[in-house]
């Protein structure tokens, strides 16, 4: 913006800025970028510092709209960070066999997850379990915690027999419990799962939202740390209720997403406040980078998919996996989630609706690529993005223009921290800058920017114009043209009863006492105002042709040279006239010519059918034509029986009726104005087929094939006569009848044995 004499529109084109030498006085700002925190990466987790895996850690960006700006981010997953895992499951009666099942894997799970990694820990709440551990390393804590579901009707029986015992042998309902909190005493881990006892509720959906919800917000109480890998692991065979549902039992307070654990690890407002949405859970786990990994039976598993699953999870850095039925699986689950989890970084931020942040990386040497998600990366892997920085617009309210946006990785607490500073003024617009009584303004406004903010009673560009000594309604009509009913053509400016039109860029200008003539709006030929300057002039509207040219837009050419075929020097060959320089060719009955001299017709007999008939006639004596239409043949066609086709000559090749193939050429010779027709004396027809010799043929091969035919059939039953005859021989050498006896023959006496006789009297 220039602070000067300005004869032009305050924002005007460049050229004429530069022309005027008004350069050194625009206000063109750059972006600013300034790292104030910005430490190395670590490598391994140290136990005087916490690790540092994202660089920067902090820069202040001044950037103004539609300019944007990149921010290179570095991450790095330090060896050996820490790990908290929380252990959150459904007691409910369906769950039995898992909570057993869970307190024999125990010791295998924690030291599976040690291998992982050095830095785990672990804990335990409810909805109901059992576990026993080995000693952990202080880098991995391990928590416990169950739940069941509101102690109200119709979620749990509130007749007082089913309060104290809901199943034979189970605890009294309750909403969450947080049994364990996180620690390194994998023993401690295992007692707590196998104290705590089977309780049991009415409905197949559980309050498993209400136990996430205090797991990730009770801080103090679960133990989660600053600075650690949280994660979060909710097994079930249920459903789960959420926000509205506690309208069933009465309870219409609203969930607040605090934290409402007491001594002994009871959530206190389970009967008062409603369950959690999916919106607040995704809140809390943003807020406090936890992990979730849905650990659900098959029956359940695509509705919780449905949660963690695609570019636009419910509920951000969650994972879902099946879980057997009873929970065998459980171990190999958790690392398998643990590992897909960890494998993966991906990019978010806070940024309002007046920022746009754009990722792109390479990942793991891979294209560059727009994405804010890098997979299948290791520890001591680093990955780099590009966070590209774009103000879209400024906010109304100027305290918005200073923001601070946070660029975080899903899951951990890390985070680069941007000031951003949005440039939204120019500094002319400053109050400072302000010039009053200007002389510019004819010491009657003040200056700004270049613009007069003229004082009351003064108008005009520069204040010129007295409001007292003046009738608006007088000036205006004094800046209409006729019956127009804009004022100055809606091209310009009243100033003072004056028309000031508007300027353009060179060389497209408006003039006229009321701004009512251009020389841009003339007619346009190929995107050219009048054709081009070759061919005329825009003035006031109209198109001022050359001499070589008219028309409204200048692109018809006076002269008809351009018509003339120069093979025969006639204009479009007399079959079309000649305007603006192009032939337009006419229809002759069936024939339409065209071409640039309507030279051609496609619709046309070809010379070769005109003089198809007559060479038939006069030289082969055939074809349609009788004798006396043979002589009113315009041509005299040449026999000749040597025919060989030479260069500027026209072959022509045709199919008798008698399936004879005859040919002729021709030549126009200019000089003669003669066509010459030379046709081949002879046709040449296809041999006569021998109907009697094919007869025959087929007759005799038919024979043939049939005593063949017969003899393969001999063949073939002498063959299998000859292996029968020898069969029976055979059977006959073997057979060995007794000739002295008859084999039907059967004593009348029958002989039995006593099997008890020893064979003594």
């Amino acid at each position: 913006m220039k602070r000067g004499n300005f004869s032009y529109h305050r924002c005007d084109f460049l050229h004429r800025l530069s022309d005027q030498g008004c350069f050194d006085q625009i206000f063109f700002p750059s972006p600013s970028f300034t790292p104030l925190l910005n430490e190395d990466l670590s490598n391994k987790t140290s136990e005087d510092s916490d690790p540092i895996q994202l660089r920067p850690q902090r820069v202040h960006l001044k950037i103004r709209p539609n300019l944007p700006y990149n921010v290179h981010i570095q991450f790095k997953q330090a060896l050996d960070y820490p790990v908290d895992l929380y252990y959150l499951m459904d007691l409910s009666k369906s769950m039995e066999d898992d909570k057993e099942k869970l307190a024999q894997l125990g010791n295998q799970l924690a030291v599976n997850m040690r291998k992982i990694t050095s830095n785990f820990r672990l804990g335990f709440g409810s909805f109901v379990d059992k576990v026993v551990m080995p000693y952990i390393t202080s880098n991995f804590r391990l928590g416990f915690g169950s739940f069941v579901d509101k102690v109200v009707m119709p979620y749990v029986s509130t007749v007082r027999e089913k309060l104290d015992e809901p199943c034979t042998g189970c605890a009294a309902p309750y909403g969450f419990r947080n049994h364990m909190k996180l620690d390194t005493n994998a023993n401690e881990f295992v007692r707590k799962v196998g104290e705590t006892q089977i309780s049991g509720n009415l409905d197949a959906p559980e309050g498993g939202f209400d136990a996430i919800m205090q797991a990730i917000v009770c801080r103090n109480e679960i133990g989660w740390r600053e600075k650690s890998r949280k994660m979060l692991v909710f097994t079930t065979d249920s459903g789960f209720h959420y926000a509205g549902d506690g309208k069933l039992g009465g309870i219409v307070k609203p969930n607040d997403g605090e934290c409402h654990l007491d001594r002994s690890g009871l959530y206190t407002e389970s009967t008062t406040q409603d369950y959690p949405s999916i919106s607040q859970i995704n809140h809390k786990v943003k807020d406090h980078h936890v992990n979730v990994i849905f650990a659900v039976t098959s029956n359940q598993f695509d509705i919780y998919r449905q949660l963690a699953e695609g570019l636009n999870p419910l509920i951000e850095g969650s994972t879902a996996g099946k879980l057997e039925n009873d929970s065998s699986n459980i171990v190999d689950l958790i690392q398998d989630e643990y590992l897909k989890i960890t494998s993966a970084i991906e990019l978010k931020d806070n940024a309002t609706d007046n920022v746009k942040i754009t990722y792109y990386s390479s990942c793991l040497n891979q294209k560059k690529e727009e994405t804010k998600i890098c997979r299948g990366l290791r520890v001591g892997d680093s990955v780099t993005f590009e966070a590209k920085i774009e103000v879209t617009s400024c906010p109304r309210n100027r305290g918005e223009w200073n923001q601070t946006i946070l660029i975080y990785p899903v899951g951990l607490n890390d985070a680069l921290i941007i000031d951003l500073e949005m440039i939204c003024e120019c500094d002319c617009e400053k109050p400072w800058n302000e010039q009053t009584y200007s002389p510019y303004c004819e010491h009657r406004g003040t200056y700004e920017c270049g613009i007069c903010s003229c004082n009351d009673n003064f108008y005009g560009r520069r204040c010129e114009c007295d409001a007292k000594e003046a009738n608006p309604a007088e000036e205006e009509q004094s800046c209409i043209r006729g019956n127009d009913t804009k004022v100055c053509s809606g091209r310009g400016a009243c100033r003072c009863g004056e028309c000031e039109c508007y300027k353009r860029e060179a060389p497209e200008e408006v003039t006229g006492k009321f701004c009512e003539c251009d020389n841009f709006s003339c007619d346009r030929y190929d995107g050219k105002v009048c054709s081009g300057p070759d061919h005329g002039k825009c003035e006031c509207g109209t198109c001022l042709c050359n001499d070589d040219w008219t028309g409204p837009d200048c692109s018809c050419k006076k002269s008809n040279e351009d018509c003339v075929d120069p093979r025969t020097n006639k204009e479009c060959n007399g079959r079309g006239k000649c305007v603006c320089g192009q032939c337009i060719c006419e229809p002759k009955g069936d024939e339409q010519y065209t071409g640039q001299f309507c030279e051609d017709c496609p619709t046309c007999k070809s010379q070769c059918e005109i003089y198809k008939e007559c060479v038939q006639c006069r030289i082969h004596q055939s074809g349609p034509l009788d004798e006396e239409a043979c002589n009113q043949c315009n041509i005299n066609p040449i026999g000749t029986s040597e025919f060989e086709v030479t260069d500027g000559e026209q072959l022509c090749v045709f199919i008798d009726d008698d399936d004879c193939k005859f040919q002729f050429k021709y030549k126009y010779e200019e000089k003669e104005d003669l066509i010459y027709v030379i046709a081949q004396n002879t046709k040449d027809c296809p041999e006569p087929v021998d109907v009697l010799a094919i007869v025959i043929g087929v007759i005799v091969g038919i024979v043939l094939i049939g005593l063949a035919l017969l003899l393969i059939w001999k063949l073939l039953t002498t063959i299998h006569d000859r292996r029968e005859f020898a069969k029976f021989e055979k059977e006959r050498m073997m057979a060995k009848w007794d000739t002295g006896e008859n084999p039907i023959f059967k004593q009348a006496t029958t002989t039995f044995k006593n099997p008890t006789y020893g064979g003594k009297q």
